[in-house]
């Protein structure tokens, strides 16, 4: 009686391993732009948060109360100090690396919620990879909005 061998043979295993190999390199780069589009994505949706919340402060402690880039632009991040003790920053948001983010100098928040300008500030975000840009647009009124191309 002979006994049959379970498995794959050698050629079978290769053939197996260069499809993979064929069907990951044609996936990577649809893969990178996702991940990069979802990088903008996220960007924009921490600074429209960060709008929101230096809104509500602004309100809440009937003040202005300032939001900025923590470095000289955007891109290294954002904070919004505390207006009655420095010491203790309401918020602070890390650098985004391999992003480009152009908007305003700083949007300041009256006590009332409404914007301390006479333009109405937008942040425009490009990350490297991603195919859009995403824009966050604020309304003289304060309120933020996301918007899914540039501004």
């Amino acid at each position: 009686m002979v006994k049959r061998a379970h498995g794959f043979t050698l050629i079978e295993m290769l053939a197996v391993v260069a499809i993979t190999a064929i069907l990951s390199a044609m996936a990577a780069p649809a893969f990178k732009s996702l991940v990069a589009g979802q990088r903008a994505r996220a960007t924009s949706t921490d600074l429209y948060a960060a709008l929101v919340l230096a809104r509500s402060e602004a309100i809440k402690r009937n003040t202005q109360v300032t939001l900025q880039p923590a470095a000289t632009a955007w891109q290294g991040g954002w904070r919004i100090p505390n207006p009655s003790d420095t010491g203790h920053p309401v918020a602070n948001h890390g650098p985004v690396p391999g992003a480009t983010i152009t908007g305003p100098t700083a949007v300041v928040y009256l006590p009332n919620g409404r914007v301390a300008s006479d333009t109405a500030p937008s942040f425009d975000i490009a990350v490297d990879g991603a195919e859009t840009h995403r824009c966050v647009q604020v309304d003289l009124s304060g309120r933020p909005r996301l918007q899914a191309s540039g501004c």
